[in-house]
């Protein structure tokens, strides 16, 4: 344990800053609809958030090379920290877009700042605890932070002072918690053709995942709030869905490492696809029964990502897992982007429940792309089946850390 200790700062300011975001991506959708912006344009904001974050991830290693960590954290957290006041101060559609970009592009810095020291700091030995302890520090703050809503309330000066101060504690166990300023990383190779022909359907499927899982972590709380849920069950809506991926995605990898891993990857998308359509046709605006049906819509839709990787990480040769889901994430970007104003479109002219039924086309094609590979490919033996990870979409350099020793020795995939 004593080998941790250095680490612990990091967690903290990883979970206050993990919370952070949560919180704003819930409260941006609800005090939107509350200032009366349409659908559309909630989810214009969620594609500018993820262009800002795809940005970040790509510049963040050459301002950490240039300033160094701490510096690099302490501008990142300071941006994001007035961006979060500006929020409040300036109620205007096309100054939220600005600043959720720029919100974006610095908490993907931050995130990857965050992972790039935890990856430096953890031995081989620490590095599965380390990995354990950062999941659950960010399930546990992120489904948390959400109540803080309900609490604080949605309306007003406050929620967002709320937000702000989080943002600018975390820099305080960073500032005083580690002395050490390790080598930034070197820049992820990113060589998105290559990793393509390793694994099309890897590569769909983080496209896929993107799509859906940015248009429900934007557009879920205005579905909610449409169908006449008060804040507090929209909060929860929201938490039970996140919290459900995080129940269900070591069971589902533990099958995929046992069977063929894109049957697996098949079922889950069908079930995703199937409870869509449960929210739609049978939800209704009951809360309750909403609350059962996305906390099992979460179950299978939140581990696509993962078991996606997984399969194309099947596919790869020895070596090449951070190359692999490097840009792995990256293809999750390109649909995020996309995501959320291609759903907010639907729903401005469909209703809140067209959010599902978007949702639900997307796994369709997803399942279609599934069968067809299939038919056209082989599966990979299970004696050259990589093992499951869990993988959060945080940052490009998330599958440093996520990397173990085994990883990178491990036979040559055919």
């Amino acid at each position: 344990m004593s080998s941790m200790r250095p680490l612990i700062p990091l967690l903290i300011a990883a979970g206050i800053l993990l919370g952070g975001n949560g919180l704003q991506s819930t409260l941006i959708a609800l005090r939107g609809a509350q200032e009366g912006f349409s659908a559309s344009t909630i989810g214009l904001m969620g594609t500018f958030y993820f262009a800002g974050f795809l940005l970040g991830c790509l510049a963040v290693t050459h301002i950490m090379k240039a300033v160094g960590h701490v510096r690099a954290f302490s501008a990142l957290a300071a941006i994001a920290s007035a961006g979060t006041l500006l929020l409040v101060l300036v109620v205007d559609p096309v100054m939220w877009c600005v600043l959720r970009l720029a919100g974006g592009f610095c908490f993907a810095g931050l995130f990857t700042i965050m992972e790039a020291w935890l990856n430096s700091g953890a031995a081989n030995k620490d590095r599965a605890r380390v990995l354990a302890i950062y999941r659950m520090v960010d399930i546990g703050s992120v489904t948390g932070a959400q109540f803080l809503i309900p609490i604080v309330g949605a309306g007003g000066f406050a929620i967002f002072a709320v937000m702000s101060i989080m943002i600018t504690l975390s820099l305080v166990p960073v500032s005083l918690g580690d002395r050490s300023n390790p080598t930034p990383p070197e820049d992820v190779k990113l060589d998105l053709a290559r990793v393509w022909r390793i694994s099309p359907l890897g590569c769909f499927g983080c496209i896929a995942v993107g799509v859906t899982n940015s248009a429900f972590r934007t557009l879920s709380p205005v579905y909610a709030e449409q169908i006449g849920m008060s804040v507090t069950d929209v909060v929860t809506f929201v938490s039970v869905g996140i919290f459900g991926g995080a129940i269900i995605q070591y069971p589902l990898g533990y099958l995929s490492d046992r069977w063929d891993r894109r049957s697996v990857l098949l079922i889950t998308t069908c079930c995703a696809m199937l409870v869509s359509l449960a929210l739609v046709f049978w939800a209704g605006s009951d809360p309750s029964l909403n609350f059962v049906i996305v906390f099992i819509f979460g179950c299978f839709a939140m581990p696509l990502y993962s078991l996606s990787a997984a399969h194309s990480n099947d596919r790869a040769d020895k070596g090449e897992f951070v190359l692999i889901n490097a840009a792995l994430m990256l293809f999750y970007s390109f649909g995020a982007i996309g995501g959320p104003f291609a759903a907010s479109t639907a729903m401005q002219y469909f209703g809140p429940s067209a959010l599902f039924v978007f949702t639900a086309t997307v796994y369709a094609i997803f399942v279609v792309v599934i069968l067809y590979r299939m038919q056209v490919r082989s599966g990979v033996p299970a004696g050259h089946r990589s093992r499951f990870i869990g993988l959060l979409r945080t940052s490009t350099v998330f599958a440093r850390l996520a990397k173990r020793n085994d990883d990178s020795d491990g036979p040559a995939k055919q």
